[in-house]
């Protein structure tokens, strides 16, 4: 199989597994790496909705058998990277461990995602993003005055997990290259999406974020970084944090009586709030676009699912792409020299003998 991308020529297995680690091999394959996933016996092919999947042979091992863990063994000799997402303790139980697996190949990367990490007190406890967001600190911040609303599952698993698993692999990666030395990456969602609040923690920590929702610059605090209806029943969203940007948001809206030079003054934002929402209600989505889009107003309409793939910005850039009949977003980031592929849902399910040998060298392009 030949690939593209700045990640071409690396060689990864992916132990089968849900959430962040499919997406993780996802990213990498979209990069240009050649990954292979092992599945448990009589894994159903993927549905179309399971685009994180896509862009890999896939291989069924019964990782219960000597002999297929003997194989896995073989494949892992080859490979520069090895990600899984089992609980603490599965691998080492099948005997595929850290210990098992860079003793048949030294330079190994083994990138290891889970939720609450390889040890502590909750590292056996199941869990999903939302438990894992709700430990940091950093769920206790999205939401109203009255409720905590989760993300959807994109900062704890995604971000948290697969982008730090994907830095990890990769920084790992370079230091095996360089020196031949193999190493375990324990990529804990909760520690990753507790890294990701260390702004907010350093606001708390000088006093400059109050510890309640909806009450600080960039949790819908500010009446300037907050979404707003329209007179259609739609919504928009302004992030018009710097002055310049405010006074030209205030002028575009047209609210008058305001005192510019009183942004920051919280005890001005209710009055400044209620006027921009009255604002906002005079007009379409569609007017409002046609008047702020495009300008330093820091504005954008919040679109749906459905609209956001033919919005003119996304359908320039190619944001989005038609895979076998399902919108998705194409592949990120965008490579100058060695472009991503955009590659189709799958590319050969338990195709056993063919996987094997293309890992070994063998394969043709399909």
């Amino acid at each position: 199989m030949t690939k593209t991308g700045p990640l071409s020529g690396v060689k990864i297995i992916e132990f089968a597994g849900l959430g962040p680690g499919p997406f993780a091999a996802m990213l990498l394959s979209d990069m240009g790496a050649e990954i292979l996933r092992i599945e448990r016996p009589k894994t159903s092919p993927p549905t179309a909705w399971e685009v994180d999947r896509r862009g890999r042979h896939t291989i069924a091992l019964d990782l219960k058998s000597p002999a297929d863990i003997e194989t896995c063994l073989e494949l892992i000799a080859e490979a520069d990277i090895a990600i899984e997402g089992n609980r603490p303790g599965v691998m080492e139980r099948l005997g595929l461990g850290p210990d098992a697996l860079l003793g048949r190949n030294p330079r190994l990367v083994f990138g290891r995602i889970t939720g609450w990490g390889q040890e502590g007190p909750l590292a056996l406890a199941a869990g999903h993003d939302i438990n894992y967001l709700a430990l940091t600190g950093a769920l206790h911040t999205i939401g109203t005055e009255d409720k905590v609303v989760p993300p959807l599952n994109f900062v704890a698993d995604y971000g948290g997990g697969a982008m730090f698993l994907v830095a990890g692999v990769l920084a790992a990666l370079h230091h095996a290259r360089a020196t031949g030395e193999g190493q375990v990456v324990d990529a804990a969602m909760v520690d990753g999406a507790a890294y990701m609040a260390s702004l907010f923690y350093g606001f708390r920590g000088t006093g400059n974020w109050s510890d309640r929702r909806a009450d600080n610059l960039l949790d819908g605090g500010a009446p300037f970084y907050d979404t707003y209806q329209c007179a259609d029943g739609k919504w928009v969203a302004v992030g018009a944090l710097e002055p310049q940007f405010y006074a030209l948001l205030v002028n575009r809206v047209g609210i008058e009586g305001i005192d510019l030079s009183k942004q920051m003054d919280q005890r001005e934002w209710p009055a400044l709030r209620a006027k921009i929402a009255e604002a906002f209600l005079t007009k379409d989505r569609e007017q409002w676009c046609e008047l702020l889009e495009g300008s330093d107003a820091c504005f954008a309409p919040i679109l749906s699912m459905d609209e956001a793939p033919l919005h003119p910005h996304n359908v320039a850039r190619s944001t989005f792409v038609d895979d076998n009949g399902i919108t998705r977003p194409a592949a990120a980031p965008r490579f100058s020299l060695t472009p991503a592929g955009q590659p189709g849902a799958d590319t050969g399910h338990h195709e056993t003998d063919r996987a094997l040998a293309g890992w070994r060298g063998q394969m043709v392009a399909i």
